[in-house]
Formats: structure tokens, sequence, C-alpha cells
């Protein structure tokens, strides 16, 4: 459970917050101050109307079956709510507000009704009444990435059966409704739609193009060769290449870029898809059998971690203490910190196919991991060893799952 003096804390954040509202100082190319990769933020601090704010994050675990019925369970009182049903899930991505599920003949939104909002210095809280919004129709695997504002900005979707990129419009979906700001034809097999600015960087072949809200391409194109694995982050939006990544910024109306090569003589396997902690810059990706990939935006530096046993998910906390959790081959849970590479904490063997089959995601104290056959989820208190808190029993079987509210 977090702790009364936390509930506590974030009141009286929230409290601070309002009383001192005012509009963030832009960030600058070295080091941003908020995760402005939107361009397009407003000036509502996330609110939307029928939502009331709340004085601290309302956490919940979003899990859907393998029948595609959805419910909402709460962390703090752990009362539920049913959402509705969906096609049969086959992927699950969050912003930490919406599900999006991709499935035979699309991508379901889900909208937990939960959400936060950073205002660079202090966040807002929001609660409003779960709902399915609808499908954005598309062919073959959906490749989805969200922006850092679930009322703001927009969510890419790549269909790899088509070869279509969709960029949603995030400010509809939050009045629950689905509508595209572009739908590009493309010529790729695979890719990827990274929001961006009132856009989205579009793979084309070994380029980036950035396309503007009716879909124009724009600027000049950024190499990356094999681009994969986006992510928004505290220091900028960051894409996955070949050899190395891509940090992109929006500034003076436009995109600014800047590379980060891998170190010289590596060897192990690129990352394809980075994860950690939202609002943070620090990413983590696994490196094929070796251990992980650590990406810290904003110092624009990649240090290797090897471990133990070869990862089949890791995802940084980028607390003080350098934390970062995986999933082993033998499903573990294990804890690493960042700095060193020691294991300083780790579960007995919880998940079948070595974790194949789960998620993994971590907020500021806890790291949520599915084991879709007991039907639980487990939560993880990090910094304590690894030690199982909680395993929560979900309201529909986990198959897919993800924490909202964050």
């Amino acid at each position: 459970m977090i702790s009364r003096p936390l509930i506590a804390l974030a009141a009286a954040l929230l409290t601070a917050g309002l009383a001192a509202c005012a509009p963030a100082t832009p960030p600058t190319p070295q080091t941003p101050a908020t995760p402005e990769t939107s361009g397009d933020r407003g000036d509502d601090h996330g609110a939307i109307a029928g939502a009331r704010e709340v004085s601290e994050p309302p956490l919940g675990l979003l899990s859907v079956d393998a029948a595609g019925t959805s419910a909402v369970l709460d962390l703090l009182d752990e009362g539920s709510v049913d959402i509705g049903r969906a096609p049969a899930p086959e992927s699950l991505v969050s912003d930490g507000r919406y599900a999006f599920v991709t499935a035979e003949a699309g991508v379901t939104v889900i909208d937990s009704g939960r959400w936060s909002w950073d205002h660079g210095d202090h966040f807002h809280y929001y609660l409003s009444e779960p709902a399915l919004i609808g499908t954005v129709p598309g062919d073959g695997p959906a490749t989805v990435a969200a922006s850092a504002t679930p009322t703001a900005g927009g969510t890419g979707i790549f269909f790899s059966g088509s070869g279509e990129a969709v960029l949603l419009d995030n400010a509809a979906l939050s009045r629950g409704e689905i509508a595209e700001v572009f739908r590009l034809e493309t010529a790729e097999p695979s890719g990827l739609v990274a929001p961006i600015g009132a856009g989205a960087l579009v793979a084309d072949g070994d380029e980036l193009r950035y396309h503007d809200r009716a879909g124009r391409r724009t600027g000049d194109p950024v190499a990356c060769t094999g681009p994969s694995g986006a992510i928004t982050t505290r220091a900028g939006l960051v894409i996955g290449c070949d050899d190395g990544a891509v940090l992109a910024n929006w500034q003076e109306s436009r995109v600014a870029v800047a590379r980060i090569p891998y170190p010289d003589g590596t060897s192990a396997e690129r990352a394809r898809a980075f994860d950690g902690r939202k609002g943070r810059p620090t990413v983590a990706a696994v490196a094929g059998h070796t251990g992980f990939w650590l990406l810290d935006a904003r110092e624009r530096t990649w240090s290797l971690v090897p471990t133990e046993r070869p990862l089949t998910r890791v995802t940084a906390v980028d607390d003080a203490e350098g934390h970062v959790v995986a999933i082993d081959a033998d499903g573990r849970v294990v804890v690493v910190r960042a700095d060193s590479g020691t294991t300083v904490g780790a579960t007995a063997p919880l998940l079948p196919d070595g974790g194949a089959g789960s998620s993994l995601v971590v907020d500021e104290h806890r790291a949520y991991v599915n084991d879709p056959e007991a039907g639980v989820v487990h939560e993880i208190d990090f910094a304590d060893g690894a030690r199982i808190a909680r395993s929560l029993t979900t309201p529909t079987a986990p198959a897919f799952f993800t924490v909202v509210g964050r």
C-alpha cells in the first residue's frame, strides 16, 4: 500500500502547485526540464469536462483477459470497476491512462479514466469514468508509440500488414472520440509513428521524416537505419537505430535532433525496445543475451550492464539509487543497481516460460508483473530486495495489464 506520509506529501505538492501554476520555462536543447515533445500541451493542466481532480496519484491495474474483457483494480482500496469487452487482444501498450490493445481488426482504445499531468515541478491527478472508446482499423501487427500527455499531442500507430502510418489526436481521445490526425500509406513492412510537436516522426526506409497535422513532410530527413523502440522521456523523444539512438525535441516549431551513438567497440546486440518509469530521462533495453543497455537521454550516454542470466524484460526506475528491474530467463524478478551492475534482490522463479508472456511496469515505489497462468499481478518492492508486497487478483484474468493513473 502507498504510505500515509506519501499521500500527505502528494497533497501538499498539489496545494503548492495550484498556487503556482504558471507557464513552465521552455526547455533548452541541452537539458529539457519537462517532456515538451508534444508542443501542444495546452494550459488546462490536463483537466477535461466531467473529470475530478484528486490529491494523489489514482493508481490502478487495468487488466484485459484473453477474450478481451477489461477492468480496473484500484491499488489503494482494491475496489474494481468493469469496463467492457474488446476484441481478443494480441498485445497492449499504455501511456499511463489509455490502453491501446492490438487485435486482429485493429487497435482498440480503452480509457482507464485515471491519469496524471506533469507540470514540471508538480503534478495534477484526475479521475473520470472508464470506457471503451473504440477501434482504429488496421491490418497486421501494430506498433504503438504514446506521447507524454494523455490530453494533448498524439499517439502513433504503424500497421505492418498494410504499411499504414496513423496519428491519433489525444485531445479527442480525452473526450471519448477517435480522431485520426493523418493516415499515410507507406511501402514499409515495419516501422513506427513517433508523436512530437503537432505531428510525428514516421519511419521511411532508413530515415525518419516529420509529418505535420496535414500529413505533409516538412524539415530535413533524419538518418536512422532500423528504427525501433520509440519512447518519450523527460529529455525528449528517443528512437533506437542500428548505430545508437536519435534524441528529438520540439524546438522553435521544428524538430531538433541529437545523435547518441553506441560506445566504440561494442559487440552486444542493439536495443530494440526501451522501457522506464514515466517522466524520467533514463530508459533500459534488453541487450541480447548479455544483459541490458541503459540510455541516459539527458546525459546522452549508453551503459552496457552484464547480468547473471539473460533477460526477457527490463525497465529503469531511474531513482536516486539507480534501480533497474528485470525479468530473467528463469522467470525471476531481479533488481540491479545501474552504477555497478550488482544484483540487489531477486524473487524465486515466479513466471512460466521465463516471463515471455508477462509485462513489467514500474512507478516510484513499486514494480508490477503479471502471471497470466496464475491470474495475478505481483507487486514488488524493488527497494527491499525484490520483496513481493502483494499478489493481487485482478477482476479479469491479466492476460495483459498495465498500471494506470501514472
